[in-house]
């Protein structure tokens, strides 16, 4: 394989599954120690707040690289390569973050110029359930006999959104007090709308949020009935943006403090 193909594909790559294989864990692990390693960084430092936002703007800037850089790769082989696998690709669709896990990706690098905390907790809370989602069984990524750029990519954006929220959420760079939910419930409000904007309207991608009839992870991970699965979609996801405003309001009443 030359590096060319290893970097725009056009090769034959079966799938094979690796989920929970070796390197499956051992990303996960990367990601705790990274966390853990930011955290005694930002204790230990002189300027704690000037650190803080340095880590930000590093994992932020590491996202930002790998959005451009697929975004190269995917002109090179609809402009220059001409690969089949590129039929019917437009312009908007390489620009356009399309499922929910880019959506976050550009969330998080907005956190350096956004410095609302509203946002920031929406930032990071998306971040966190694509990055869940995609490490209990991810679809992509790991599952090819040949781990190309597009494979890195799914991975290590991954790998930096589990990585970025946790250190937010232990940086408190992320505050959830439920005065400000309304806010961030709007934010998730905007993204579920320009989910259904990219199915129905720009006609993008078919499940860019995961809660169609028939994409993946209802139809050939759970096989469950849609109604049953939208069902369990939106508790799952309910319980789990309310999750940490729940538990610091726990902590808070405990400590005496009004979250």
């Amino acid at each position: 394989m030359t590096f060319s193909q290893w970097l725009f594909g056009g090769i034959d790559n079966p799938f094979e599954a690796n989920q929970w294989g070796p390197l499956h864990i051992a990303t996960l692990v990367v990601c705790a120690a990274l966390a853990v390693g930011f955290y005694f960084l930002v204790k230990y430092a002189r300027n704690k707040e000037r650190a803080k936002n340095i880590i930000l703007c590093s994992l932020a800037g590491a996202i930002a690289f790998f959005e451009v850089m697929i975004r190269f790769v995917y002109c090179v082989k609809l402009y220059e390569l001409h690969l089949p696998e590129m039929n019917g690709i437009t312009a908007l669709w390489i620009a356009l973050p399309k499922p929910w896990c880019a959506i976050s990706c550009w969330a998080l690098i907005a956190c350096i110029f956004v410095k609302k905390q509203f946002f920031r907790n929406y930032a990071c809370l998306s971040a966190l359930f694509c990055a869940v989602v995609f490490f209990v069984y991810p679809g992509v990524g790991y599952n090819n006999v040949y781990l190309l750029f597009e494979n890195w990519y799914s991975i290590l954006t991954h790998a930096l959104l589990l990585t970025t929220a946790i250190t937010m959420m232990a940086l408190k760079l992320a505050d959830f007090q439920y005065r400000d939910f309304w806010k961030t419930g709007v934010c998730f409000a905007l993204t579920f709308l320009y989910g259904l904007l990219e199915i129905f309207v720009l006609k993008l991608e078919d499940d860019p949020m995961y809660f169609m009839p028939g994409g993946d992870i209802q139809a050939d991970i759970l096989l469950l009935p849609y109604g049953v699965y939208l069902f369990c979609y939106i508790a799952v996801f309910l319980l789990f943006i309310n999750a940490p405003y729940l538990i610091q309001r726990r902590a808070a009443g405990k400590s005496g403090i009004h979250a």
